[in-house]
């Protein structure tokens, strides 16, 4: 484990928020629960819900064993017809700036802590498939950074 890092510093859950839910909040979703497995209750959720998971981004997670094909996107207004209740969560991080407003409104009357991580929107960059590639990794990468430097390196590193 990272200095000073333990999985007691791990809240109980976590709901990560972007756009559309089909790009950067299931990426961070799929890479916390590899990192920290049933440590922590991870969900994800978009403003809207109206888009599907992103090719680009199930590819650039498989690359580090995190499945995502089978996620369904959904929104905060989505979110509790699923059975989730957003004062159940003790952490929102959002991705976006629109995710963050919205976070910020829906959780006024709760008290739950609402965090900007401003991670690359790769949608709609890059000229060919490769460059494509490449913004979804470096999106991806920041993700899995921040998670890192927030809670150490997960599951796997505490054995070596």
């Amino acid at each position: 484990m990272a200095q000073g890092k333990t999985y007691q510093d791990l809240p109980q859950s976590v709901l990560f928020c972007c756009d559309h839910n089909s790009v950067r909040s299931p990426m961070a979703e799929g890479i916390m629960k590899q990192l920290y497995g049933q440590q922590c209750y991870v969900q994800s959720v978009g403003v809207k819900n109206d888009l599907e998971i992103d090719g680009f981004s199930i590819a650039v997670c498989a690359e580090l064993g995190v499945e995502l094909s089978r996620h369904r996107s959904r929104s905060f207004d989505e979110m509790e017809d699923w059975g989730d209740d957003l004062s159940s969560f003790d952490l929102v991080l959002a991705l976006s700036p629109a995710s963050q407003r919205r976070a910020l409104d829906l959780t006024q009357f709760y008290h739950i802590e609402v965090e900007y991580w401003p991670i690359l929107d790769p949608t709609g960059l890059g000229d060919n498939r490769e460059a494509r590639m490449a913004l979804y990794r470096q999106a991806r990468n920041q993700i899995r950074d921040r998670l890192i430097a927030r809670w150490g390196p997960g599951i796997d590193a505490q054995d070596d």
